[in-house]
């Protein structure tokens, strides 16, 4: 079944494509001057605001970033993908100034709200062990990119539909958040969080379930 509501076409940003003719894959809107990557999908009615949250993009997956139906991108998201990663999102959701850290895999769900400085990372990007990160910190400067390389291997975030992250949260690796789930603003999340349950803190911790008449809103 498809609910998708028909496009109000008297919007001037509402009638695809969104990449401004004849100038390669620019955003006809866009302060900077970038370009949408070749391996960054844009569907149909999704809104990227600027093409400066690829400033740290450096995946070549043959489908590095899929942005869903209907989805925005504000300004200050930026998608810091590694040369493997893939970050997908579903419809209708909402991005407002994250950092998204893949070097593996970033799935967000549909109707999913992702506040301002949000932090979704699959990778540390750093040794934990402080010998190894000093010795890291050291060659730094001789590397022709400046860039440190993580000891342990990337671990894929999933988001399900409906979530809702609060503003200034942390995703750590390998974190999955279930469906219709709330994270509280400011909150770490180090281990998954259930389907339908409200979750707060640092680490974060489930404070309650979201109840029946809750739910059915959130389905």
């Amino acid at each position: 079944m498809n609910n998708r509501p028909s496009p109000d076409r008297s919007r001037p940003d509402a009638t695809p494509p969104q990449l401004r003719p004849g100038v390669g894959r620019k955003l006809a809107w866009d302060w900077y001057d970038g370009m949408v990557p070749e391996n960054v999908v844009l569907e149909d009615q999704a809104y990227l605001e600027t093409t400066y949250s690829f400033l740290h993009f450096r995946s070549r997956a043959p489908e590095a970033v899929r942005i869903g139906y209907g989805s925005t991108i504000y300004l200050g998201t930026m998608f810091d993908v590694g040369a493997q990663g893939q970050v997908m999102i579903g419809q209708c959701s909402l991005v407002n100034g994250a950092w998204i850290i893949c070097d593996a895999a970033v799935e967000i769900g549909e109707y999913a709200l992702i506040a301002w400085n949000v932090v979704l990372m699959d990778s540390y990007r750093a040794a934990f062990k402080p010998e190894s990160r000093r010795k890291a910190l050291q060659q730094l400067p001789t590397q022709s990119v400046r860039r440190l390389i993580s000891e342990t291997e990337a671990q894929p975030i999933r988001i399900g539909r409906n979530v809702w992250i609060g503003f200034d949260c942390c995703v750590l690796p390998g974190v999955t958040i279930g469906d219709g789930a709330i994270i509280g603003a400011r909150s770490v999340v180090v281990e998954d969080v259930p389907p339908y349950t409200l979750a707060a803190g640092n680490p974060a911790r489930i404070i309650r379930e979201i109840e029946n008449d809750e739910r059915r809103q959130t389905s």
